[in-house]
């Protein structure tokens, strides 16, 4: 599988060149007087997700030369080696296969004939492993003596888990409710514990290797207040996804549920890592979840360059980062059940992408991942959005939308969606005032998803298209998406700090750390 640098290739000059003749000073609202087609040239419907493109700084020669940037840099053979689990995470020699997890058992995979064996063998284990999780979540379920189920994680085994569970609230077993602790932070798991009794709650420990920092604690802490307050099955109340089964049997717990290396913690949701939500929304309403994601994969996979919605926002994302030299994106999810959306796709897209060297360890030239923030629409109207509208730098949006609502509240929906066509169209309108205070530049570029309903299926759908979508921005930059080594260091050096604070010891500190602990341990 051949990969070529953005940079180096001819497409890349071209791109140059096409930004300072045209697209620095590229302005919406000609583009549409111009072009009176231009919303139907710009927008397309995808498995349960419709995309309007039409309001960023992009024409039809603009995206023709980005498709043949993407073709240029192999991009098509690199998607194609990953959907056939080949080791594409080359620092860690690793499959990069978290399409395998929502793949129906039927369906083949297309791989090489060395690695047969290999996706036969790891394909089974995924469906095995999948038909036991959903059996013990139902059984889970039906138990009216567990009320509280308390998921402890941290970053994917936390991130995805919790936007899932709250975005499909309207899916959820009404008798069971979900808590999920991640920060080491003891308040976080103190406040969950203080309205729960040991009889009647289940804590799922989620963790592959079992020995991560944060989430060991929480645990060990969970236990002694489980056995504190009079909780003497240790096995019942307890369950594990790790594929460390030796040290979950240690630590009292008898049902496990492992995933595998090829499955990168921020794409660990459709494993058994989902375990929260299966037991939320049901087998049925997982399987559900993984349908819509699978429709997707599928669409990611053989729908033409140019008609692959994926594709068109991840070159979209080139664009701005390295031509227009945006540095971050805001995503506004009208929709309050998708309030962790935002900090899920910080994680995927920053995680994967904030990289300084390619593939092969070399310094990049240009930059990378941007910096994704936002809150649910309507808060964040009253609170930043003044900076999108005003501000000094230019901010692309995301909008998602919900066509349905799953209330019957008269008025608010109606509102809602106003509100979402609204910030959209006043970003690129803008409004004129010679006074300069309520003076809007306008030309403020923006996307805008819609869903017909929030649903399993949907959701699912959603998520995998913000998934290849990264995919698609680091495939062309070069990287390797799939490790993040940059989580390590602040671990390591935590391990070194973590005794001085009761030693003192300031020895090989720097003056800042030294008169820091000094001060905490006053």
């Amino acid at each position: 599988m051949a990969r070529t640098r953005c940079d180096r290739t001819p497409a890349w000059a071209q791109l140059q060149a096409a930004y300072q003749a045209t697209g620095r000073s590229f302005d919406l609202r000609d583009a549409f007087v111009q072009d009176a087609s231009r919303f139907e040239r710009f927008s397309q419907q995808a498995p349960h997700v419709f995309a309007d493109l039409s309001k960023n700084r992009i024409d039809a020669a603009t995206e023709a030369l980005l498709l043949q940037l993407a073709q240029q840099c192999g991009l098509e053979a690199h998607r194609d080696a990953m959907f056939a689990g080949e080791a594409i995470n080359n620092t860690e020699n690793r499959a990069v296969a978290h399409v395998w997890l929502r793949k129906p058992a039927s369906a083949r995979v297309e791989t090489s004939q060395a690695a047969t064996d290999f996706v036969a063998t790891e394909q089974a284990k995924v469906h095995a492993t999948l038909d036991a999780m959903l059996a013990y979540a139902e059984r889970v379920r039906s138990d009216a003596a567990i009320t509280d189920i308390v998921n402890i994680g941290i970053g994917g085994s936390d991130l995805g888990p919790q936007m899932a569970v709250r975005a499909l609230q309207a899916f959820a077993h009404r008798a069971k409710r979900l808590h999920f602790v991640s920060n080491v932070d003891g308040h976080e798991l103190a406040a969950v514990l203080k309205g729960l009794k040991a009889e009647s709650t289940l804590f799922l420990i989620a963790s592959k290797t079992f020995t991560t920092v944060e989430t060991m604690a929480n645990a060990a802490s969970a236990k002694a207040w489980f056995l504190a307050q009079g909780g003497t099955d240790t096995a019942r109340h307890f369950a594990a996804l790790t594929t460390n089964v030796v040290a979950a049997k240690t630590f009292g717990i008898d049902t496990t549920f492992g995933f595998w290396d090829w499955v990168g913690g921020r794409y660990s949701m459709w494993s058994a890592i989902g375990l929260p939500i299966a037991i939320a929304i049901g087998a049925e309403g997982f399987r559900s979840f993984l349908a819509g994601a699978h429709a997707m994969d599928e669409h990611f996979h053989t729908a033409p360059l140019a008609q692959n919605l994926p594709v068109r926002l991840g070159l979209l994302d080139v664009w701005y980062r390295n031509f227009h030299g945006f540095t971050s994106r805001s995503i506004a999810p009208y929709h309050s059940a998708l309030q962790r959306l935002p900090a899920y796709l910080q994680q995927l897209e920053m995680e994967s992408n904030g990289k300084r060297v390619d593939a092969q360890g070399e310094a990049l030239p240009y930059g990378t991942s941007p910096v994704l923030w936002g809150e649910p629409g309507t808060n964040g109207q009253h609170a930043y959005f003044q900076m999108l509208h005003q501000g000094t730098d230019v901010v692309p949006m995301e909008f998602v939308a919900v066509k349905k609502a799953r209330h019957d509240l008269a008025g608010h929906h109606p509102m809602l969606l106003a509100n979402a066509l609204a910030q959209a169209q006043a970003l690129m309108v803008g409004k004129s005032d010679s006074g300069g205070h309520k003076h809007f530049t306008g030309n403020r570029p923006s996307t805008f998803l819609l869903l017909d309903d929030l649903t399993p299926a949907s959701l699912g759908a959603l998520i995998a298209l913000q998934e290849h979508r990264v995919f698609v921005s680091g495939s062309l930059w070069g990287i390797n998406s799939f490790d993040q080594w940059g989580v390590e260091l602040g671990k390591v050096l935590a391990k070194d700090i973590e005794p001085r604070l009761t030693s003192g010891d300031a020895t090989g500190l720097d003056g800042s750390t030294a008169g820091l602990l000094a001060l905490l341990r006053a």
